[in-house]
């Protein structure tokens, strides 16, 4: 009696185990609404060596890679590394906003640059060469449209690992970028009307980090001044007042923090002017 259930058993897990030989079956005819690109960054570098040492670093190397790495020639192009759709390791232990490791959220561009040198007189950064820059704009434009990155997307990796990286510097030139419409800056007029305001009166070391927090940083939220927080404040600094970023709060960088999170107010429409009416027509007595 138990034999025949036990044969029922056996050839259920047999049908089971069986493979169609053209493979599972797939329908197409749905796509989920739930759903967005898997790319929501780029990641700007600069690589802290000359082309050669980059490629074998980035192309032959086993640790880290990037989509794409920009040469310093004559003109510059791009090696194309890794396909957009793979993850390259370019960003390591990483974060903004909300996501953390960003390796499998974002492309990474390279780009080829001696980075800085320690000097008496303190650390010296090296220029980009302005070709590079107008080759980067370029790419870039392409990869927002194919990809639809949001705005304020484009970073560099002192942004999302402020604690270890100083890429690509404060000689990359990020306003170009904003005035290809790349990402957002704090507008003059806005920052230079509020700053007398904090050069009267400096907010506490808290403003600042929920600030910082709230542009996308990860940056500790304890009201003190810790060497942490100020390696944040010095990569804002960085990209938005390269001319000093000791990491010192002050009230520059308060009015530029206070403009980036601050959106602009919407004016009410002015009302329509009503429409004319068309002349009356004159009255006919007969």
């Amino acid at each position: 009696m138990k034999i025949v259930p036990l044969l029922a058993v056996a050839a259920l897990m047999a049908g089971c185990a069986s493979v169609s030989p053209e493979g599972p079956r797939l329908d197409h005819t749905l796509t989920a609404t739930a759903q967005s690109e898997r790319i929501k960054y780029v990641i700007v570098h600069y690589t802290v060596s000359d082309l050669p040492r980059s490629i074998k670093t980035l192309a032959h190397g086993t640790e880290v890679s990037s989509h794409y790495l920009l040469t310093d020639t004559n003109p510059p192009f791009f090696y194309t590394l890794v396909d957009e759709n793979r993850q390259s390791n370019h960003a390591g232990y990483s974060s903004w906003k909300i996501y953390n490791q960003l390796n499998s959220a974002s492309i990474g561009i390279e780009i080829v640059n001696p980075g800085f040198t320690e000097t008496p007189a303190g650390r010296v950064y090296a220029p980009f060469q302005q070709a590079q820059i107008d080759q980067l704009i370029v790419l870039l434009k392409d990869i927002v449209k194919r990809r639809n990155i949001p705005f304020g997307n484009i970073l560099g990796h002192n942004d999302i690992a402020p604690q270890r990286k100083q890429d690509p510097g404060p000689m990359f030139p990020w306003k170009q970028l904003a005035d290809a419409g790349l990402i957002p800056w704090p507008e003059a007029s806005r920052v230079a009307a509020r700053l007398p305001g904090f050069q009267q009166q400096l907010p506490e070391v808290a403003w600042f980090q929920r600030k910082l927090a709230e542009v996308g940083y990860a940056v500790p939220q304890n009201g003190e001044l810790d060497q942490a927080t100020r390696n944040v404040i010095s990569v804002f600094q960085t990209k938005y007042r390269p001319s000093l970023y000791d990491g010192t709060p002050d009230a520059e960088t308060a009015a530029q923090l206070d403009v980036l999170t601050s959106p602009v107010p919407v004016l009410p429409a002015a009302p329509a002017a009503p429409a004319t009416p068309p002349p009356a027509e004159p009255v006919d007595s007969n």
